[in-house]
């Protein structure tokens, strides 16, 4: 019996994954689409092995013997004792069992954290690439290791990199990690910020770096507070612009920063395209599995969900430069909105829950729906305003005939001297 209970002891989901420290997870099977599928480098243990994968594999190899080359100080070993204290911590970031010996998830912690802060420094010093390094040459490379660095299954625990990052730092090295690596991503179209506002990130800390720079997009203050009597229903941008509701594109360093004052909903522009498209599901889905961050991306997944119902609405969106498509046709972006922001679960309190509250408000105002409503009729072309005018021109005309009309009788019938 003992025997039978031992074999089936959770393995794919542990205990550990009810703990604050679990934060890598396997992407449940219903968060659909190829946001989550590794492309050309895995980063172990959850795909340890794949065939496909190992083209960059002897590529680790060599960028470890180029950093044991640099810094001659330390060897492979040292790196492997340095490791082996944080083991144990390292193995609860995983919300499945890694079914490793302890020398070979050690082993793989130091290749793999090695082989990705190697990359970091690389691209910020291309002079450091060996000549006819395909990571560099081959151009595709390099925009998939920017999207497989930031999918969920493909983590390392953040205070294992930085460890390594720590002893193999060269003396005139002055970055810190969390630069470094904000750095890096900074250098891909779609995660693209001024230098110095990344600079302000050199002590952020992350759970790893899919956490790291979802943290750099997370507004510093709460936008709104709560409303109070939540609620996250919302009508399509195409039917809250029937009801007078603008839209207007703001200024912000992140486009989670969305605001609605007097009728105008402000959203930042974001670059929707691979990248832009996997770090947005990847994010959700780690807020969806941990148990204790904030669901700011959840929150403005579902936001762009209720906006967006048709290709329509995404186009309405890129005419008002809120959306640089370059993911594909506009029926395939709402589709990916739809599938990213359904059946998520959000915070009660979530930090747009307010402007959720005041948007219905505003669409369920009959006073503002009927004012739009007769704008749209009569002033959204010249044409309209032009015939409008003329129908209010004849009005006008009409009536001060009518009045005068009355004017001349009444003083005829007073006895007033009639006008010859």
């Amino acid at each position: 019996m003992i025997n039978m209970i031992s074999k089936y002891t959770p393995r794919s989901l542990s205990v550990n994954a009810s703990k604050r420290t679990c934060c890598i997870f396997k992407v449940p099977h219903t968060f659909v689409g190829n946001s989550y599928h590794l492309s050309v480098v895995s980063i172990r243990p959850y795909h340890r092995g794949m065939t496909q994968l190992m083209m960059i594999e002897e590529h680790k190899w060599r960028y470890l013997k180029s950093l044991l080359c640099r810094k001659q100080t330390k060897t492979f070993e040292d790196y492997l004792e340095s490791i082996e204290p944080l083991e144990k911590d390292a193995r609860e970031y995983y919300s499945e069992i890694i079914q490793l010996k302890s020398h070979e998830f050690i082993e793989m912690m130091v290749l793999d954290g090695c082989f990705m802060i190697e990359v970091f420094r690389k691209i910020k010093d291309p002079r450091q690439f060996e000549a006819g390094d395909p990571l560099l040459t081959v151009g595709w490379i390099l925009p998939f290791l920017y999207t497989d660095f930031l999918l969920l299954e493909n983590q390392i625990p953040f205070f294992i990199l930085e460890k390594l990052f720590e002893i193999s730092k060269m003396p005139s090295e002055e970055s810190s990690l969390s630069l470094l690596a904000m750095q890096f991503f900074n250098e891909a179209t779609a995660l693209r910020r001024p230098d110095d506002f990344i600079c302000r990130f050199h002590d952020l800390k992350g759970w790893h770096l899919l956490d790291l720079v979802r943290l750099s997009f997370v507004p510093e203050e709460e936008i709104t507070q709560s409303s109070g009597t939540p609620t996250h229903i919302m009508h399509s941008i195409s039917k809250l612009h029937g009801s007078g509701i603008k839209l207007n594109l703001a200024k912000a360093e992140s486009f989670l920063v969305v605001k609605f004052k007097n009728g105008v909903i402000e959203m930042p522009r974001i670059r929707l395209d691979e990248l832009m498209g996997s770090f947005l599901s990847n994010c959700v889905a780690f807020e969806q599995c941990h148990c204790d961050v904030s669901k700011h991306f959840t929150t403005y997944a579902t936001f762009l969900e209720c906006l967006v119902e048709s290709a329509q609405d995404v186009g309405y969106l890129r005419h008002h430069n809120i959306m640089e498509n370059n993911l594909g046709n506009d029926d395939e972006v709402a589709c990916f909105i739809n599938k990213m922001g359904k059946d998520v679960m959000i915070d009660s309190d979530s930090y747009l829950s307010k402007l959720f509250k005041n948007v219905d408000e505003y669409y369920r105002n009959s006073w503002n729906l009927q004012w739009a409503t007769f704008k749209h009729k009569y002033f959204d072309t010249p044409w309209s305003f032009i015939s409008a005018l003329a129908a209010f021109v004849l009005l006008s005309l009409a009536i001060a005939q009518t009045f005068y009309t009355i004017y001349a009788y009444k003083n005829r019938n007073d006895g007033s001297p009639s006008l010859k």
